[in-house]
C-alpha cells in the first residue's frame, strides 16, 4: 500500500505553497531592506517513524508561535510544483545564476551517481532556493545535506525500534504485521542506498543532526513542541 495514503493530499499542500509564496511577494513588495534569514527545517526518520505527523504538527505550532506563514515540502509537492511553471518560477526566482550554496550543494552529490541528474538537480534547486527564503519544514529528501551549507538551517532526525516501527506501519496502512516488517526493511534499505549512493552520505551519522528523537519514547506531539522550541530560542540567539 502507497506510503501516500499517510500524508496529506498533493494538492492541498499545493495550495499552502500558493499561499506561502504570495505571502513572500507582498512582504518584498513592503520592505526595501533586505529581510534577516528565517529558519530553515529539515526532518530526517527511520522508515516507519512518524515523520509526517511530526512535520505537520510542527508547522501548526510554529504558525501559531511567529504568526507566519510556514510551508511543509516533500518529494511529491516538488514533483508537482516543477509540472507548474508559475509556482517553479516563484521559487527559483530567489537563486542566482551563480549561487555559491547550490554550487555547494551539487559539489556533494556522488560522481557514481549516473541516472537521473538533471531531475534531482532541479529538485535541489528547488530544496536550496525555498531553503534560503526560510520558514519552511523539508521533509526527507536528502534535506539535512542539501541544506547543509545554509546557516540558518535546522536538522532533526527521528528514530525507533523495529518493533515501534512495524507497528505504527501496520496501523497506518492497515496490513500484518509480517508485513509491515517487510516493507519497513526493504524501504530502509532503499534510502539507505539511494543516499549512500547519490548523495555519497550516511543519514544515520548523528554528526548531520541537531537532535535526534527515539519515536519509541515521544510521540509526534512531544517532538514537534521539542523541535519548535529549540529553533525559537537558537534562531532568536543567533540574529
Amino acid at each position: 500500500m502507497p506510503e501516500n495514503l499517510m500524508i496529506p493530499s498533493v494538492d492541498l499542500r499545493i495550495g499552502s505553497l500558493e499561499e506561502y509564496n504570495r505571502r513572500q511577494k507582498e512582504k518584498a513588495a513592503h520592505k526595501h531592506q533586505k529581510a534577516k534569514p528565517r529558519p530553515c527545517i529539515t526532518i530526517s526518520r527511520e522508515y516507519g517513524c512518524e515523520g509526517y505527523p511530526v512535520a505537520g504538527r510542527l508547522r501548526e505550532i510554529l504558525m501559531q508561535k511567529t504568526g507566519d506563514e510556514w510551508v511543509l515540502i516533500d518529494k511529491d509537492i516538488l514533483e508537482e510544483v516543477s509540472k507548474h511553471h508559475n509556482i517553479s518560477n516563484d521559487i527559483l526566482e530567489t537563486l542566482g545564476e551563480n549561487n555559491r550554496i547550490l554550487k555547494d550543494v551539487l559539489a556533494t552529490f556522488s560522481p557514481r551517481w549516473k541516472s537521473d541528474q538533471e531531475y534531482f538537480r532541479m529538485l535541489s534547486k528547488h530544496i536550496v532556493a525555498l531553503a534560503e527564503q526560510g520558514n519552511v519544514i523539508i521533509c526527507e529528501l536528502g534535506g539535512a545535506v542539501i541544506t547543509s551549507h545554509i546557516e540558518h538551517s535546522f536538522h532533526f532526525r527521528i528514530y525507533g525500534s523495529d518493533v515501534f516501527k512495524t507497528s505504527t506501519l501496520a496501523g497506518r496502512l492497515k496490513i500484518e504485521n509480517e508485513a509491515a516488517e517487510t516493507l519497513m526493511h526493504r524501504q530502509q534499505k532503499a534510502r539507505d542506498h539511494f543516499n549512500k549512493l547519490f548523495l555519497d552520505q550516511n543519514a544515520h551519522d548523528p554528526l548531520f543532526y541537531d537532535m535526534m528523537f527515539n519515536n519509541d519514547r515521544l510521540n509526534a506531539n512531544d517532538i514537534a513542541h521539542a523541535i519548535a522550541e529549540f529553533v525559537c530560542v537558537k534562531h532568536i540567539i543567533s540574529k
